[in-house]
């Protein structure tokens, strides 16, 4: 990944970001579930990275396009049994392959 200029990374993250704003049928469960990170796991890598500039609500508010509690009133949905049982395990895989 250093091979690839700052500027591209920057401008490919926001582009992820404006989908994931567009796309707010996407929710987090399943994101985690599949991918095993969130629009939460993006906000809280911009809080890491700034070292401390950002905010970790600042960073996800930069992710949701408004605050983490304004999205989830609008467009979160109840979590599923069957989301939550794979979410769990795409964590526990995240430690595995992370060697924690």
């Amino acid at each position: 990944m250093t091979d690839i200029d700052d500027h591209i990374a920057a401008a490919a993250f926001r582009r992820l970001v404006e989908h994931l704003r567009m796309r707010t049928d996407a929710q987090n469960v399943d994101l985690m579930g599949l991918a095993g990170f969130c629009r939460n796991c993006l906000g809280d890598w911009l809080h890491e990275a700034s070292d401390g500039t950002l905010s970790k609500e600042a960073g996800r508010e930069a992710v949701y396009g408004m605050t983490q509690a304004e999205w989830k009133a609008n467009h979160q949905t109840p979590a599923t049994p069957e989301q939550l049982t794979r979410m769990n395990e795409s964590v526990a895989l995240n430690k595995k392959l992370r060697g924690a």
